[in-house]
């Protein structure tokens, strides 16, 4: 219930008055029965964004750390998103992603919209990096379709570490839907997994315009946080 009110009442409302989407392929959706919803990943805003524009519910795998942050504002902002609908997601390795596509068949099972983002975090220079094999293990075992969709502008309106978001107009595109029916019992073979994820991404490059990086954004993070103290302190000369 508290989805629909957040859609129809309280958020989806504003976040059209203030950001005017641009909405475009909206009837590439299934008008019902079990779907993937795979997008590109810029901005916080993201979130709720997507979701106030399609007309079914959708259910996110959202990272864990949004229902485990501490005090009063860790604990609204996980009450937030688990009345959304949302499922938490453990990112920290195998075991982790292994729990994450048993949450997301189960709701693919249930006949539902799945969202997901398959670099598995936003981008942190707004390019579109390389996706997460998750998304094709679920898309093939659950043989279901998988719609591209590319957020553009949200990078703009609200960059990383940027809490209050620029008002500004955005796009939200959605492509075809893709049928993986040829890779049936193949969500085991990594060629399989790589091959489906791989074209899912250039589905949503091709909606997005990004510049792609054949790389995990995770990877990239993390070697420019190593660099990042050695700049702000560079070594003294002798």
């Amino acid at each position: 219930m508290f989805y629909y009110v957040l859609k129809y009442v309280l958020l989806g409302p504003l976040l059209r008055l203030l950001f005017r989407p641009r909405i475009q392929g909206l009837d590439n959706i299934p008008a019902d029965g079990a779907a993937i919803v795979a997008g590109n990943h810029l901005s916080f805003s993201d979130h709720f964004l997507m979701p106030a524009i399609i007309r079914r519910r959708i259910t996110f795998l959202a990272k864990a750390e949004y229902f485990t942050g501490p005090g009063v504002k860790g604990r609204l902002t996980a009450t937030f998103f688990r009345s959304a609908g949302q499922i938490p997601v453990d990112r920290s390795g195998k075991e982790a992603g292994q729990a994450a596509i048993r949450e997301g068949l189960g709701v693919l099972g249930k006949g539902e919209l799945l969202g997901i983002y398959p670099e598995g975090t936003r981008s942190h220079d707004g390019r579109l990096y390389k996706g997460k094999v998750g998304v094709a293990v679920m898309a093939i075992k659950a043989q279901v379709p998988v719609v591209p969709c590319a957020m553009v502008g949200t990078f703009e309106i609200q960059p990383p570490g940027q809490k209050i978001p620029n008002i500004k107009q955005v796009t939200i595109r959605f492509g075809e839907p893709l049928d993986f029916s040829r890779y049936a019992g193949l969500e085991n073979e990594k060629a399989a997994v790589r091959a489906v994820t791989d074209e899912i991404m250039y589905a949503i490059l091709g909606l997005s315009g990004q510049e792609y990086v054949d790389r995990y954004a995770a990877e990239v993070k993390a070697e420019e946080a190593e660099r990042a103290p050695a700049k702000r302190f560079p070594r003294l000369r002798r």
